[in-house]
């Protein structure tokens, strides 16, 4: 079977009327929603049993340390289990190697990678339904309702400050929502990765689309009024956060756990974490016809747990999907964030065209 591309893939996907983040689609969120329903959730259960043996195979979209760290905490909570690592930088090439191998599965278990990534196999019936134990308790938005994956971390869409520039130009208040950085004191103060370059700065249009309820119009004005604050479109999320680090702006958009992994090289950096923002779910699921399901089921329990969890903050700069795990240093609980209904599968179908629509409002010179 020849990859079919992503936007096919998701398309796919649609037809299962649930959206990237593991809940039915109702009616959009608005930006008077009360905070996230993201409350702290207690301990999982561990399941009862005796421990399985053998070797599991893990497709990984995660770094070397990272993978390292969660499978040798693994091990060492099941003496005499392997686990085979199969690493990829890119999750949607993993996605599609699944894809290839449905007649003959080589992966036990898919690990990263957003969760629409996941919802794309459900939807073609490669991943095999699992309800953790370790998931009883954790939020529904974070899991899907189907028990086709769970998610154990994720990021949000937030905005990096120079602490020295703020307390001088924007009066040294942290923006509390998107719409305070029109203010006339952000003029020309702001980086934004560009949204027809990087996934970030797409996050951040598809961000403003969904807090705006989908009035698309409401958003691209928002982001034409938005062109006067910016100092510079960035072909990178990682050269706009260079800018916070180097003073030349006084902030910049982007995904939280790279902006504290900047703010670990650089004192001047602070998380804002404005209200109505969108968010990212890394998941783990099961791959359908996995050869050890017992020892496959393990994993998840694991990965779905504070102990796995409290790593991944460590390793990630993530959020743990547990309330319970402290978030990174330096970001807040999740449930203190206000996050909107990101419908990845809409905001990738209608990419071309928000693209377009941002180009002719905002201008070439964007």
């Amino acid at each position: 079977m020849a990859p079919l591309g992503r936007r096919a893939l998701l398309r796919l996907a649609g037809a299962a009327t649930v959206t990237a983040c593991g809940i039915t689609e109702t009616a959009p969120a608005s930006t008077d929603a009360p905070k996230s329903p993201i409350a702290a959730a207690p301990t999982p259960p561990t399941a009862a049993g005796p421990r399985p043996l053998g070797r599991i195979t893990v497709y990984t979209a995660l770094d070397e340390r990272t993978n390292s760290a969660l499978v040798d905490a693994f091990t060492r909570r099941h003496a005499g289990a392997e686990v085979e690592l199969v690493p990829l930088a890119g999750a949607g090439d993993l996605q599609t190697r699944i894809i290839t191998e449905r007649a003959s599965p080589r992966a036990d278990v898919f690990l990263g990678g957003s969760s629409e990534l996941h919802d794309v196999l459900g939807a073609q019936g490669l991943l095999e339904p699992y309800r953790s134990p370790s998931a009883k308790d954790l939020p529904d938005v974070f899991k899907h309702p189907g028990g086709l994956w769970a998610g154990w971390c994720a990021s949000i869409v937030a905005l990096a400050v120079n602490v020295d520039r703020l307390k001088n130009e924007p009066g040294g208040k942290q923006p509390a929502t998107w719409d305070d950085l029109l203010d006339p004191a952000w003029r020309a103060a702001v980086a934004l990765p560009d949204p027809r370059k990087t996934t970030a700065g797409y996050a951040f249009l598809a961000t403003q689309v969904f807090r705006f309820d989908r009035d698309e119009g409401k958003a691209l004005d928002y982001l034409k009024r938005l062109h006067g604050s910016i100092a510079r479109y960035a072909g990178t999320a990682r050269e706009a956060l260079a800018l916070v680090s180097k003073a030349e702006v006084v902030g910049a958009a982007g995904w939280s756990h790279d902006i504290l992994a900047e703010r670990a090289k650089s004192p001047v950096v602070e998380l804002a974490t404005p209200s109505a923002t969108g968010f990212e779910i890394s998941a783990v699921s099961i791959v359908k016809g996995a050869r050890n399901q017992p020892l496959a089921r393990a994993f998840v329990d694991w990965m779905l747990t504070p102990d796995a969890g409290a790593l991944a903050v460590r390793l990630t700069d993530r959020h743990s999907t547990f309330g319970s795990v402290p978030p990174p240093a330096g970001a807040p609980p999740l449930s203190q964030v206000q996050l909107v209904r990101f419908d990845r599968f809409w905001a990738t179908d209608n990419k071309d065209r928000l693209l377009k629509l941002f180009h002719r409002t905002v201008g070439p010179a964007a």
